[in-house]
């Protein structure tokens, strides 16, 4: 959800505080600067397209110009934002600034003073200390900006309420069961989901169901890493090799498997051996009530023990993965069996 920061004072013990708005990708309008901040790029270049789309609604004549960052020459931007013949309204995308120039942050710090009217300045800066004064200015409220926060989504929930967000926003339905499915198959790639997302609701006239989603993306489902990780989590020695291979051959690295184990089995250790609600452990972990029942589900059989043996064994295995090991397949394998014997040792 877009929040608004707390305006105050500029400093507090040497940090800026920020004084305008910040909004999430979705949240972002014309504004006479606009910071577009973060490592997110696929976030940032659909908030860019958005803001983008709205100016030529409001003018289709509207004179778009694009300036790199690292290659700024000094003068470029005063050139851009003077009033043209015809005097359209101008937007001025400026990317890279986390690789500026020290021409540019002379020439948008001093923009910032006095921007130009009938324009609209957009700064896309990657994340980085590169600029920070510049930055550190726009959000003190020099320019009467706003910033389009566009940060890794990295969190199951994050993405969970990425893909809603995005069938709430089309009026389409879909089961919560069908959800999970598709952010689980596109865990890895927050463009992806949402390209997933785009092509359901353009052939999918009814409610979207795990069927739906089965039909569309089984193989991507079936592949995915973190069906392994359930098939030995479950006891299912088998079932899990053979969907390891199966991704292995489909072009799956062994580290995002391995990613997979170390998330879940992380969960069902924080669940493990807690009481309460769903939601109030949901809140305390920053996870969805879903993440919680599943992980408690998970948990059946399992030992404090057993847990503690195969998050062992998932640090080694990473070592190995990393370098420590000659056969990062069978270091896999070798701990996918421990883990469907829920770390118990052969007797």
């Amino acid at each position: 959800m877009a929040k608004k920061a707390t305006k105050g004072t500029t400093k507090a013990r040497g940090k800026t505080v920020v004084a305008i708005p910040q909004l999430d990708w979705s949240g972002i309008r014309p504004e006479p600067v606009v910071l577009v901040s973060g490592t997110q790029p696929f976030l940032a270049d659909r908030s860019l397209r958005l803001l983008r789309d709205m100016l030529k609604v409001e003018d289709p004549d509207i004179e778009i110009s694009d300036i790199n960052a690292d290659s700024y020459a000094a003068g470029e931007l005063a050139t851009l934002a003077s009033p043209s013949l015809f005097a359209e309204p101008r937007l001025i995308r400026v990317f890279g600034v986390e690789k500026c120039t020290d021409a540019f942050l002379l020439d948008a710090q001093k923009y910032l003073k006095e921007p130009a009217e009938d324009t609209y300045l957009v700064l896309r800066h990657g994340g980085g200390v590169r600029g920070k004064a510049l930055l550190d200015a726009v959000r003190r409220g020099e320019g009467n900006g706003i910033e389009i926060v566009c940060a890794e989504i990295t969190k199951d929930t994050e993405r969970y309420a990425f893909a809603q967000a995005e069938f709430q926003r089309a009026r389409v339905k879909i089961t919560p069961g069908a959800l999970r499915t598709l952010v689980t198959a596109f865990a890895d790639d927050i463009g992806e989901l949402a390209s997933a997302c785009s092509q359901l609701m353009s052939d999918s006239a009814d409610e979207i169901t795990e069927d739906t989603v089965n039909k569309y993306y089984g193989g991507r489902v079936e592949t995915n890493a973190f069906r392994v990780a359930d098939a030995a989590i479950a006891g299912r020695p088998g079932e899990a090799l053979v969907l390891l291979r199966h991704s292995l051959i489909s072009g799956a690295e062994p580290i995002p498997l391995l990613a997979a184990f170390a998330n879940k089995l992380r969960t069902m250790g924080r669940i493990y051996g807690v009481r309460g609600s769903s939601g109030q452990l949901a809140s305390a972990h920053g996870m969805a009530p879903w993440q919680v029942d599943r992980a408690r589900r998970d948990l059946d059989g399992w030992t404090e023990a057993g847990l503690a043996e195969c998050i062992r064994a998932i640090a080694d295995t990473d070592a190995q993965l990393k370098g420590g090991g000659r056969d990062p397949v069978y270091a896999l394998e070798k701990m996918i069996l421990l883990v469907s014997r829920k770390g118990r040792s052969f007797s």
